[in-house]
């Protein structure tokens, strides 16, 4: 299978077409897959695909935007057919990468991988520079390797063999337009071998990470189920779960933002759910941030801007006005 290279470019259009242009381009080019822009209505993106045999390589340049796949797109459709394991690697910016209930945020230096066939979702918070690979499922599912324990992990910042992988797919990007066929195709199994390679190093390192992970995941349990409490803390947490602070830390330590900013994010992503649901049209903003935990309405606004680009009000009344 063989795809032409693509070149997409926002500049293309004038500014007022580039949102849809943008959003109609990742529907059509990734079979169904859907982008939200955190609200925003100017947006700049690019996109210049190349091959490597059955390897796609992709550079993405693009203002802060979301993908998502549903449970009923997911396994359906052209790119989806044949199934790829895409991998994220930022140049600039991060990427929080979601799936099998795990997320996965990487920055430059990193990289993670996710299966096309599955629900995911990816977040770009800022604008970015990603390197995004796409390598045949089967390729790598054949291998014995047990795939949806691996998805969602980040990858490279600990060298090995993942950091070689991640410099040689970005050697292939700009070494590729000078190769002949024969041997871009080189070039795109030696990438497989390396993410294969990447993938055993990681499962054999999976007690100790699913140590780590059911610690995360109480954490999180946690923080749901107090998430209205203003007095929830890194402190409070673990007299809790009866750990220590520096169990804490080092089970959020995949994740830059920590349990403290893990927490934040909870809190403005339930205010966001919560602006944006019909039935709570009539309740305060200040009421909806204070019993999600915020206790300075002040905060809570600029936090919400600096996360979602608007203020909670105008993100409300961008939710409630019918589009003309």
């Amino acid at each position: 299978m063989s795809f032409p290279p693509v070149v997409m470019n926002t500049d293309e259009v004038a500014p007022r077409d580039r949102v849809p242009y943008w959003t109609g381009w990742i529907d059509r080019l990734f079979d169904g897959l859907q982008s939200d822009l955190y609200g925003d209505t100017a947006f700049d993106g690019r996109l210049c695909s190349a091959v490597a045999g059955d390897v796609i390589l992709t550079r993405l340049e693009a203002d802060r935007h979301r993908v998502m796949r549903s449970r009923q797109d997911a396994g359906h459709g052209r790119q989806s057919s044949q199934g790829y394991l895409k991998i994220v690697a930022p140049f600039h910016g991060s990427a929080c990468v979601e799936q099998q209930g795990r997320q996965a945020r990487v920055g430059p230096g990193q990289w993670s991988i996710y299966d096309t066939t599955d629900t995911y979702a990816v977040e770009n918070p800022t604008r970015v520079e990603h390197l995004i690979v796409m390598v045949p499922k089967t390729a790598l599912a054949d291998r014995g390797l047990t795939v949806p324990a691996l998805m969602a992990r980040p990858l490279g910042s600990e060298g090995g063999i993942a950091r070689v992988a991640l410099e040689t797919m970005r050697s292939a990007w700009r070494e590729l337009p000078g190769m002949d066929a024969n041997t871009a195709q080189g070039l795109g199994e030696a990438i497989t071998q390396l993410v294969h390679l990447s993938l055993l190093d990681l499962a054999g390192r999976s007690t100790a990470l699913t140590q780590r992970e059911a610690l995360r995941d109480r954490i999180k349990r946690h923080v749901a189920q107090r998430l209205g409490d203003t007095g929830l803390s890194v402190d409070d947490i673990a007299r809790a779960l009866q750990v220590s602070r520096r169990q804490l830390y080092t089970a959020f330590s995949d994740e830059p933002d920590g349990v403290a900013g893990y927490v934040i994010t909870q809190r403005l992503e339930a205010c966001r759910r919560d602006l944006e649901d019909p039935r709570c049209a009539s309740v305060s903003i200040t009421h909806i941030a204070l019993q999600r935990g915020f206790s300075h309405p002040a905060h809570f606004s600029r936090a919400f801007r600096a996360r979602f680009g608007l203020p909670p009000r105008e993100w409300r009344e961008r939710q409630t006005t019918p589009t003309p």
